[in-house]
């Protein structure tokens, strides 16, 4: 397999990821908690799941899967004092959309790179 071919496989699989995945896992959030408003809460959630998907995407298609515990770490322990420090009445709502969306975000990510790496070895 020419290392073109594989750069384009990975480098389609994590736009998928990244930008398909952006629209169902914000589709999955509104449906299942559709009254849920944490007005600055968690902002930039939208830019940390696609940087979180396209990582973990490459890093499953690569045959790295030990980087997806890296961005799981670092994602918990950036979101963490926001969330301690949001007042109680408002912390379960946005404490269970943020553990949603990464636990969708992550599975879909997976699901994507899982199908590259199977593209990959195939082709090789």
């Amino acid at each position: 397999m020419s290392i073109f071919l594989a750069i384009v496989v990975v480098a389609v699989a994590v736009a998928v990821s990244a930008g398909l995945g952006a629209i169902l896992v914000g589709g999955l959030l509104r449906r299942l908690q559709p009254q849920v408003s944490t007005p600055g809460l968690l902002r930039g959630g939208l830019w940390v799941g696609m940087l979180e998907r396209a990582i973990v995407t490459g890093a499953i298609a690569l045959g790295e899967p030990a980087a997806v515990a890296v961005v799981i770490a670092v994602k918990g322990l950036g979101r963490y004092p926001e969330l301690r420090d949001t007042e109680p009445a408002v912390r379960a709502q946005a404490s269970e959309q943020f553990i949603i969306g990464t636990l969708a975000s992550l599975g879909w990510a997976g699901l994507i790179g899982f199908g590259a790496r199977i593209t990959l070895l195939a082709v090789l």
